[in-house]
């Protein structure tokens, strides 16, 4: 059970609950210990994705709150909305663009792969290739708000290329394999049955984020723009602890002469990549990079970047007529 006021709950778990954990808890990584009424401050207007874990520590959702959160992966964490929350309108197309479904056998992953590919009404003037495709596809429905701009004119014809993992730790962790499947591979199959785009860009979330600027800093004429919604900008090469690891990328980046890239960057107020992410903004301010920076009062979750889309769209691809 929940108690909501202006800029606070009050979280009254179960019998069953031990801890309640969330984007403010970094979810299982510091479990907060509850045995009566617990009440947590949250920055006003805030959207809060919550769930308690038993003695087992096995989560489970609060059986008193009905909200379920926009989560494709997992069932039970449960979303609360502070006084004067609000979503920002996503814009809907007049006609549900078509998306077909591709599978290829990677000899750099060493897997089949699968991908989602959306052509615009007219040719593509840029492709964006999204890492987590299928949670960005239908969950978040990137494919019908970049439509709809399209047809308001808003947005160039954007090619969406939807690419799904099988296992995201190891594949986004700075992987030469992955890297080599993008390059050498699907590029070269996506040229060959759709044809070529000059302008080709980097989308994701989390560690999607993270493997998009890093492909970004390796190849930066190659990707040009880069949309990274609450990156995990806590990671280096030689770890593996995406909540400990040094911010390795941001001082590459800091270290390395300016590159010819432009980035859309936001992260959640209720999350641990918060402090990162600013550093990362900070460090394109005093490099001079173009960039657009954005905080949002939610989490490390989809209510957060999906109310991104349409904003990083407008800054990346927006057209100049």
């Amino acid at each position: 059970m929940i108690q909501v006021r202006k800029r606070s709950v009050t979280f009254i778990p179960p019998g069953n609950a031990k801890h309640l954990i969330g984007d403010f808890s970094d979810w299982d990584k510091k479990p907060i210990a509850v045995d009566g009424p617990l009440t947590l401050e949250f920055p006003e207007g805030a959207y809060i994705e919550y769930a308690f874990l038993d003695s087992q520590g096995k989560p489970f959702a609060d059986p008193d709150n009905p909200l379920k959160a926009q989560n494709p992966w997992w069932s039970y964490p449960r979303a609360i909305e502070l006084p004067g929350f609000k979503t920002q309108e996503t814009p809907h197309p007049a006609k549900t663009p078509e998306v077909r479904r591709h599978r290829m056998e990677s000899k750099a992953l060493a897997a089949t792969r699968r991908y989602y590919v959306c052509e615009p009404s007219r040719p593509a003037e840029a492709m964006v290739l999204v890492q987590d495709g299928v949670a960005y596809y239908r969950t978040a429905n990137l494919h019908l708000v970049a439509t709809a701009l399209e047809e308001l004119g808003e947005i160039v014809p954007l090619r969406l290329v939807f690419i799904e993992p099988e296992d995201r730790q190891s594949e986004y962790w700075f992987n030469p394999g992955y890297e080599a499947f993008m390059l050498e591979e699907l590029l070269p199959e996506l040229e060959r049955t759709y044809g070529d785009v000059t302008i080709k860009a980097l989308w994701g979330a989390s560690l999607g984020g993270l493997v998009s600027a890093w492909l970004a800093l390796k190849h930066p004429k190659l990707f040009p723009k880069i949309a990274m919604q609450s990156a995990c900008l806590t990671a280096d090469p030689s770890g593996g602890d995406p909540y400990r690891d040094p911010e390795w990328l941001t001082s590459a980046y800091a270290a390395n002469e300016k590159l010819p890239l432009r980035f859309y960057l936001e992260t959640g107020q209720i999350e641990w990549l918060l402090a990162p992410n600013r550093r990362f903004a900070a460090m394109l301010a005093d490099r001079g990079y173009p960039h657009a920076y954005h905080e949002r009062p939610s989490g490390h979750n989809w209510m957060t970047w999906r109310q991104g889309l349409a904003p990083a769209l407008r800054f990346l691809f927006r057209t100049w007529h």
